[in-house]
């Protein structure tokens, strides 16, 4: 079976921006849970478990017709949640740099930009979803953002970076004040991981 990767920071290191008990509530209840129901499903279809999570979606249409859809959600509740915790990792943080720096700048003129448009799309998300930075199949770059639990990889996208636009992920800290929350994600923002991944070959 599949287990849940641990975290790149302790839970308190998000203070004052997320704090300590959402952190163990988003990981060991939102997340776990996710990924116990995706087991489940996936043992059910007597699924071997050999290859990497995120090249189920590549074989959704082997397993059993009425857990397809179930199956797209808990995988995407699994990979979704370990794209933010890198996206929002306070160790070894990095800005935008190299070939990942270019391709932002031509896309969107500059990082003031892009974060403008990132603000703008993560404040239009209607009910729950993502936004997630994407390199397309033709080296560039995207903002898109995803409803539920869908991932970008459903659409062949490379997912980089992103925020969690649940609920649960600001409600304790920040109630309804969605905007505060999207604004102090750029406070805990960390590319590190973004600028590695898109120069991997697709």
């Amino acid at each position: 079976m599949y287990e849940l990767k641990p975290l790149p920071f302790l839970y308190q290191d998000l203070e004052p921006f997320i704090d300590t008990h959402t952190m163990g509530l988003h990981y060991w209840k939102h997340q776990m849970n996710y990924l116990i129901q995706l087991n489940k499903l996936l043992e059910k279809n007597k699924f071997s478990f050999s290859y990497p999570m995120e090249e189920i979606y590549d074989y959704i249409t082997s397993f059993q017709k009425e857990d397809q859809n179930n199956i797209l959600f808990y995988l995407g509740g699994v990979l979704n949640h370990n794209l933010y915790w890198q996206s929002i990792n306070p160790n070894q943080k990095e800005f935008l740099q190299g070939n990942l720096k270019d391709a932002v700048d031509q896309k969107f003129g500059s990082f003031d930009h892009f974060k403008r448009n990132w603000i703008e799309n993560a404040m239009d998300l209607k009910g729950s979803g993502y936004v997630f930075l994407v390199k397309t199949p033709k080296g560039e770059v995207e903002i898109i953002t995803t409803q539920n639990q869908d991932s970008p990889l459903q659409f062949g996208y490379i997912p980089l970076f992103c925020i969690d636009m649940w609920e649960h992920a600001y409600y304790l800290n920040y109630k309804n004040e969605k905007k505060n929350y999207i604004d102090n994600f750029f406070q805990l923002a960390n590319f590190r991981y973004a600028n590695q991944k898109y120069n991997e070959k697709i």
